[in-house]
């Protein structure tokens, strides 16, 4: 008489296991999209410049769209892989259930390879670009690399063949693709409509940004900027900001540095200079930077000269030098 072999804990609680860690990324990530779109802030345990500077950088937005997004739409696939099969329990089902776990077992473990890879390349530029903490970051790749190591070990693999082909060419592609998305080019380049990108921060500078100025502006302002920021100061427009912003900073160089300080800026930063934190809490500014025009609060991020002069009423003539971020 054979006896039957136990089943492992791990491998009966592995697809549950899986659905609460993928859940808990779900979590994560909707509310740093719900920030990024909302123009909101995220809450940092670690000090509020680390996760600003990452997640305010050119590498927390994908194709025009958040990051975040896209790894809530990851964890959210991988808590359905995970859980779908526990759904189908009839025994008429049985069948059905067989080929749910089979075939999700195989998306499982694709999604936990990709979702690994990728926060690995991130995680190396968290260590060796940006040298700041951010909490979140490193959270979702702990998520990431769990989701992993349970795929593999959380069911007995009667191919290990299998496993290793689909972890290997998975890997390799999203490797690719994640160099390839985030691939800068170096050289300057004027748009279509004439304008030149604004040249990105240098790694030295995005590790000391310094209270109370944050850092230097060293772009050069056209008479079109310096004409904008003066119409903008005799219309009573104003924009809200942090010397800690990226975006701010942005927006500041776009103007250049004789222009941005001819028009009203409201330092919101207690280790600002001047700064009046009180009166961006009463007009109710959730993010940086955002523009007070005509009365009415315009968030989103880095503004384009062009739509300002067109939300202000400005007649001038509009041939500025830069027409935003590189890459943006």
């Amino acid at each position: 008489m054979t006896r039957r072999r136990s089943t492992p804990w791990i491998h009966r609680w592995s697809r549950i296991i899986i659905g609460a860690i993928a859940i808990c990324g779900a979590l994560v990530t909707g509310y740093l999209t719900w920030q990024k779109l909302s123009g909101g802030k995220a809450v940092c345990l670690a000090g509020s410049t680390g996760c600003d500077l990452v997640l305010g950088s050119q590498y927390a937005t994908v194709f025009g769209q958040p990051l975040a997004l896209f790894g809530f739409l990851a964890y959210v696939s991988m808590a359905v892989f995970a859980l779908a099969p526990l759904a189908v329990r009839s025994d008429e089902q049985i069948v059905l259930r067989k080929n749910l776990e089979n075939w999700t077992w195989l998306l499982l473990l694709a999604g936990g390879t990709a979702m690994a890879v990728f926060s690995g390349y991130l995680m190396y530029l968290l260590l060796f670009y940006f040298k700041t903490p951010c909490p979140y970051c490193i959270a979702s790749a702990v998520f990431s690399l769990s989701l992993l190591v349970l795929a593999v070990i959380g069911r007995y693999w009667e191919d290990v063949g299998q496993l290793f082909f689909i972890s290997i060419v998975v890997g390799m592609l999203t490797l690719i693709a994640t160099v390839g998305i985030y691939a800068k080019p170096t050289a300057e380049t004027p748009s279509a409509s004439g304008c030149t990108p604004l040249p990105e921060l240098t790694i030295e500078q995005r590790q000391k940004p310094q209270p109370p100025a944050g850092w230097p502006v060293t772009t050069t302002s056209g008479a079109d900027e310096i004409a904008l920021a003066k119409h903008l100061k005799q219309t009573g427009a104003k924009m809200y900001g942090a010397w800690w912003c990226p975006h701010c900073y942005e927006q500041k160089e776009m103007f250049g540095k004789e222009a941005y300080k001819e028009f009203n800026y409201i330092e919101c930063a207690p280790q600002g200079t001047n700064p009046q934190p009180e009166l961006c809490s009463k007009v109710g500014i959730k993010g940086f930077p955002t523009w007070e025009v005509k009365g009415k609060l315009v968030e989103g991020g880095t503004q384009k000269l062009q739509k300002l002069a067109e939300l202000s009423g400005y007649q001038g003539s509009t041939n500025f030098k830069y027409c935003g971020p590189a890459g943006g």
